[in-house]
């Protein structure tokens, strides 16, 4: 795992692309897996494709954070003793400062009852290799918007967009121009400031 600098308020980290980790106790194995994700639908849909693959795993426990906050998260045992499983996980997401993941371990039992301190370890364990394993980059919150525009104003708005180093998309040049950009939060009101003399508005 490489260490980065301290995260700004739109500045944080995340994981460039999905990793594995594996953890070894008493004959249970702890199989981890660590995914960059930006929604709560995308985990869904990971998380079952993750127990349609391991149909065979006694468990499959998860946590997840999201949000340039870190401030949407949730922990799950996955039928494990409560706050055995879930939590180490989200413990090692938030110890690495970590958001925009999702950390799923599947066990297999291996016949011998570890316990709650052996569970906790076992799964905080898993995932803290999982991360070891992956490459932490820094992502930028950003938010969308749209910019409506006269064809006379061109030159102004994308002067502006060229000062903010924001490459538009979606553009349309007629009589009435349009284009998107997706502005990153601490340049907000400069963006605003730059055009204010053009209609814009957040998307959703």
């Amino acid at each position: 795992m490489e260490s980065l600098s301290k995260p700004t308020p739109d500045c944080y980290r995340s994981i460039a692309a999905p990793s594995k980790g594996l953890f070894k106790d008493k004959g249970s194995k702890f199989l981890s897996f660590s995914f960059p994700v930006t929604s709560e639908d995308q985990i869904k849909e990971i998380i079952t494709s993750v127990k349609k693959e391991y149909f065979d795993a006694k468990h499959h426990c998860y946590a997840y954070r999201l949000g340039h906050l870190g401030d949407i998260f949730r922990a799950n045992d996955d039928g494990e003793p409560s706050s055995t499983a879930g939590r180490p996980i989200l413990g090692q997401i938030l110890s690495a400062e970590l958001s925009d993941i999702l950390i799923v371990v599947v066990r297999y039992f291996g016949g011998i009852l570890l316990g709650t301190s052996g569970l906790i370890a076992a799964y905080k364990g898993a995932a803290a290799d999982a991360i070891a394993n992956s490459f932490i980059v820094e992502k930028l919150a950003c938010q969308n918007w749209e910019i409506h525009f006269d064809y006379l104003q061109m030159n102004e708005v994308m002067t502006a967009l060229k000062e903010l180093k924001v490459q538009p998309t979606d553009q349309v040049f007629d009589e009435k121009c349009s284009a998107t950009a997706q502005i990153r939060l601490s340049d907000t009101e400069r963006f605003k400031e730059l055009l204010k003399n053009v209609e814009i508005c957040q998307k959703a």
